[in-house]
Order: C-alpha cells, then structure tokens, then sequence
C-alpha cells in the first residue's frame, strides 16, 4: 500500500471502525500500515470536533448523529486536508479538489448511491467559501 489514495482509505476505515467499535486508534491499524496512515487517521481524531462542526453546518436538515460513520469518515480526511492542510501529514498536501475527487471516489466505492453527491455536495461548499473568504472583494 504505497499510493497516498490507498493510504487515505486506510485511515477512512481506521476511523470508521474507531467510531463503530469505540476501540483506540492505534489499535485498528495493520502492522505494516504507513506512518501516512497512521499519521493522517489520528490528526483527524484530533480534529474531530472542529470536522464535525463543519459537516453539521453544511449538511442542510441533517444532524452529525444522522450521517452513517463511514461517510463521516470520509468527510472528515477530506475535510481535514481542505481546512487544516497543515495539519496533514506529508510534505505535499493534496489539492482541495483532489481531496473532494478521493472522497466522492470513496463514497461510490463503498457506500449508498445518494452518498457521492451528499459528500461532494458538503465538501464543494464548504471549500466554495473558503476560497470566497479568501478572495479580495472590491
């Protein structure tokens, strides 16, 4: 598992059972899972709270407690790299559209048929105002 995509669907499902099982992240992981993996899956644990916040903000009627925990999951990697690109590992953080793409990619691969335009939905918004705020206005 060398690709970052394969590594980053890695930490989704760490997250995911973490969430499901209430078992220590560390604990989740292969032996042999990168330090990307591993590194990726736990700033997301740390940022859960703030991830969540965002998520409920832009789910329009739906609560946090309502999105099933592997489309959480997903969100929040995305998310993560979109909104604290710092806090991701590596040395090249991934585009915000690439982020969206492996999400939405994720969603399709393994969850419901409405949950690809859900995610891409939440995520495009939320980094349509990022770069709204960030733009100068005249």
């Amino acid at each position: 598992m060398s690709r970052r995509t394969d590594q980053r669907r890695a930490a989704v499902f760490a997250l995911y059972q973490h969430d499901l099982t209430g078992r220590e992240l560390g604990e989740l992981f292969e032996p042999t899972a990168p330090s990307f993996t591993r590194a990726l899956a736990h700033a997301v644990a740390d940022y859960a709270e703030d991830l969540d916040a965002l998520i409920e903000r832009y789910a329009k009627g739906w609560t946090v407690d309502r999105i099933a925990p592997l489309e959480k999951a997903i969100m929040r990697v995305a998310l993560l790299e979109i909104v604290h690109p710092d806090a991701a590992p590596g040395d090249r953080p991934i585009p915000p559209e690439g982020a969206i793409n492996e999400a939405v990619e994720l969603a399709k691969q393994y969850c419901g048929a409405d949950t690809p335009g859900f995610v891409n939905g939440i995520l495009g918004a939320v980094l349509r105002d990022r770069v709204a705020a960030q733009t100068p206005h005249e």
